[in-house]
């Protein structure tokens, strides 16, 4: 019966529906699985749980999280408490609520083995960096992880190993760190989190100087994984065109998700030492470490001494352990613990994979060569790189991994389109996951791209020879449509500050940043948004000491006119005007250029955080 259910036969109906096994679903599959279990909820009653237990706001639904909605199911109550089911099952933590909820008895769940990968790999990371020697090694036991993140270097550091140079160095408080000094790099740290692609929405500085488990850890997750799916690529791993099937070009290679790739890639090595199993998805396909041995004695180089033994152990936890050791002696043993591999952690899982993946692909090219091709035309373009990530940042579902191929149904854009003004799309009208995956799918996300446009023209986006087919197709043109979204959207932010009844213009941002600069008694000036004092980085700093005089230490300014020193000091622009509250996604080369898209972005969000702070 469903009341007696223990975790571990949750999570095996709960991966039924994880169909991208990434170790969630979506809000639309959570009725389906509930139902699996014995329990047929109305419609709106699934919807009223969602936004009680999807703790990060992302649109999706985690283990936990859907554990949590599980028990009140059960329960049959408002707010209720999570507990053990079983001494065996997944193990996790509970802690009372820091907030008003905390009151009413509510309490949030986190995974135990995932806080003590996250501080495994943390060590790992930072363990030469001496801005934060104090803090490391962060014990593994208890809560000793959010205490470390309290003060944001940590988390600021940790951003920069996932994607360099996010965040510069000079904008880190490391000393003198009082309540203010450190609700400031929270702040910067927040801001860049969502720059590179998180999705920070409803997570709020107090929150991690709180130490909130399950805030954090989702927060912490999310930078991890982006830093570990970043190397997977043709530019870091040119090899990876071995991986092309029959009929396949480079684009279908990379139209695929990072999770996508890194199965082939197991698969490809299993393969390759001449074995019959194939893995499916990062949870019970590999729980009997069999898999997962053949891959590291593949990949291990030659004198490493990784060898098969653990296929000489019968007991999986052994097995799972000697695996383990294996994966030690070529320095990758990190994210997973023994019971992890054999409870087939998803999450857990898929970062060892990709962790063992960035440091030893293992693919050579073939005798007679790989196809010629040019990296070139198959990289990412800056302006692709920031739309992708400010999409990310969203919330949007899926996660835009692709910008063409991940957009090609519709759902995305229709989305940001509902977020730039709530309300404006009618989802009856549209064809949602489901149905796309069933017969004549590729019909109804047209239909959804052809609606999108139609929001478009009522957003008053200007659309000249842009149409449905263009997006379902994934071509350029869809660059045209995003970039419109991320501008309108910053600009309704604007909109709804003002409270004007007219959209804000561009000559209105450039007249406010103007008599801004003039009140507090600074010299920079600019014409537009492609006006060459932008080069410089200086008319931003003094708008963000403008709005919160004192902030920028004009010495650590360098004033050579070199492109090394002018994007050194675009970063540190950057970086201020995120630790001041503004969140700008563009990158220090769009201030060098200058490019007028990005920099419009730029002095929009520093309008935006000075009528905040007002």
């Amino acid at each position: 019966m469903a009341a007696e259910l223990n975790l571990e036969t949750i999570r095996e109906s709960f991966d039924q529906f994880d169909a991208d096994k990434n170790g969630h679903i979506t809000a639309s599959e959570i009725g389906a699985v509930l139902k699996a279990l014995g329990e047929d909820i109305p419609g709106y009653k699934v919807r009223d749980m969602i936004k009680e237990v999807d703790i990060d706001e992302n649109g999706t639904v985690e283990f936990a999280e859907f554990i949590e909605m599980y028990k009140k199911v059960k329960a049959g109550k408002t707010k209720f408490a999570l507990h053990k089911t079983t001494e065996e099952a997944k193990k996790l933590v509970t802690v009372g609520g820091l907030s008003e909820a905390s009151a009413e008895g509510t309490q949030h769940s986190f995974s135990e083995e995932e806080s003590i990968a996250f501080v495994d790999w943390i060590n790992y990371q930072l363990e030469q960096d001496p801005d934060v020697a104090s803090h490391l090694p962060v014990a593994e036991e208890g809560e000793a992880l959010f205490a470390a993140v309290h003060d944001g270097i940590i988390l600021c550091k940790l951003i920069n190993t996932s994607v360099a140079n996010t965040v510069d160095e000079r904008a880190i408080n490391k000393t003198k760190l009082n309540v203010f000094r450190i609700q400031e790099n929270q702040t910067l740290a927040l801001n860049s989190a969502s720059s590179i692609g998180c999705n920070i929405i409803n997570i709020g500085p107090q929150d991690i100087m709180e130490g909130r488990p399950h805030l954090i850890l989702g927060l912490l997750w999310q930078v991890i994984k982006i830093g570990l799916f970043a190397k997977i690529s043709l530019q870091n791993c040119p090899n990876l065109a071995v991986l092309l099937q029959d009929g396949e070009d480079l684009s279908d290679l990379l139209a695929l998700s990072p999770e996508e790739i890194l199965l082939r890639w197991f698969n490809y090595h299993l393969e390759q030492a001449g074995s019959s199993r194939r893995v499916r998805n990062f949870g019970k396909d590999i729980n009997d470490s069999e898999c997962y041995t053949i891959l590291l004695n593949q990949i291990a180089p030659e004198d490493s001494g990784v060898d098969m033994s653990p296929m000489n152990e019968s007991d999986p936890d052994k097995r799972a352990e000697q695996m383990l050791n294996q994966a030690n002696k070529i320095g990758c043993r990190k994210f997973v613990r023994p019971k992890d591999v054999v409870k087939g952690n998803q999450r857990l899982n898929l970062a060892f994979v990709a962790h063992l993946f960035n440091t030893f692909p293992a693919l050579k090219a073939p005798e007679d060569g790989l196809p010629d091709f040019d990296l070139g035309d198959y990289g990412e373009t800056r302006e692709e790189k920031t739309f992708r990530n400010w999409m990310n940042s969203m919330g949007v579902d899926p996660f835009v991994h692709s910008l063409y191929k991940d957009l090609n149904n519709g759902l995305v854009l229709l989305q940001l389109f509902d977020r730039i003004k709530p309300g404006i799309v009618n989802w009856d009208k549209v064809n949602n996951k489901e149905s796309l995956k069933k017969m004549g799918g590729n019909m109804k996300k047209l239909e959804n791209c052809n609606y999108a446009i139609d929001i478009a023209h009522q957003l008053k986006f200007s659309l000249v020879g842009v149409g449905g087919k263009d997006i379902f197709d994934g071509s350029k043109l869809t660059l045209a449509v995003v970039w419109q979204a991320m501008r309108a959207y910053t600009l309704s932010v604007l909109q709804k500050l003002a409270k004007s009844d007219k959209p804000i213009s561009d000559a209105e941002i450039v007249a406010w940043v103007n008599s801004t600069l003039e009140a507090a008694g600074k010299t920079s000036r600019i014409s537009g948004f492609k006006d060459a004092a932008i080069t410089t980085s200086m008319p931003v700093f003094d708008l963000v000491d403008s709005i919160k005089p004192g902030a920028v230490t004009y010495d650590d300014i360098k004033h050579d006119t070199d492109e090394e020193t002018m994007l050194s000091n675009a970063k540190y622009a950057i970086s201020m005007s995120r630790k001041i509250g503004a969140r700008v996604y563009a990158l220090p080369e769009d201030l060098v250029e200058p490019n007028p898209k990005m920099c419009l972005t730029v002095f929009a969000c520093l309008m935006a955080r000075a009528k905040q702070t007002k």
